[in-house]
């Protein structure tokens, strides 16, 4: 069970950092930019759900390794669970209150994440760059697992944090691309200077 387990999280890292990578060059691309608000304009309980899960496996994976497998957690580790486990929490309430603007919380958490993520990873490929993080306990540098010969725990952890940040963002491009709308009807709605042909400006004394 334990190989086949491990092999699932292995093509599921895969597949969530492919799908974040496409996802933040979606967005930053203009026409794939105006395509993905497009496709999702009013559909953002969407990527908001797929961050929560993300969130969730990627939580009850780790404790799998640590509290059933017994592997020990370093120092890195469980700053990388600091910031994975309340997104849980966050992303779980956001998904019941369908509150898209939880990406302003969210996104934060999966930044800080990726970041030490990040550098988890590196020092385990270029051990010397280790800057002492972990004095103490398990070491930072080792790999408990390298699946298909380059996937670790922490590559894991960073492919979840990077899909949960290209989902943040694409909340908050939702969400500017419908405060856009919403000012573009307001100043439709507004009366015509029928002299100028512009909106007649809303008096302030009134």
């Amino acid at each position: 069970m334990y190989s086949t387990v491990v092999t699932t999280l292995g093509f599921f890292a895969i597949v969530v950092f492919a799908g974040g990578l496409a996802l933040l060059l979606s967005l930053t691309l203009g026409a794939g930019r105006s395509g993905v608000v497009s496709a999702l304009s009013g559909q953002e309980h969407h990527p908001l759900t797929w961050a929560g899960v993300l969130a969730l496996v990627a939580s009850a994976s780790s404790l799998y390794l640590s509290e059933i497998v017994g592997l020990v957690p370093c120092s890195l580790c469980w700053y990388q669970r600091i910031a994975m486990y309340p997104l849980v929490v966050v992303l779980g309430v956001a998904v019941l209150r369908r509150d898209a603007s939880a990406w302003r919380y969210g996104l934060p958490l999966s930044v800080v994440g990726l970041v030490i993520a990040m550098y988890h990873v590196t020092i385990q490929w270029q051990p010397t760059l280790d800057v002492g993080t972990c004095a103490t306990g398990a070491p930072c540098t080792g790999r408990y697992l390298a699946v298909f010969g380059f996937i670790s725990i922490p590559t894991m952890a960073g492919s979840v944090f990077l899909g949960v940040t290209a989902l943040m963002l694409l909340l908050r491009t939702l969400e500017s691309a419908a405060e856009e709308v919403a000012d573009l009807d307001s100043a439709d709605d507004r009366p015509l200077d029928t002299t100028a042909g512009a909106p007649v400006a809303a008096d302030p004394e009134a």
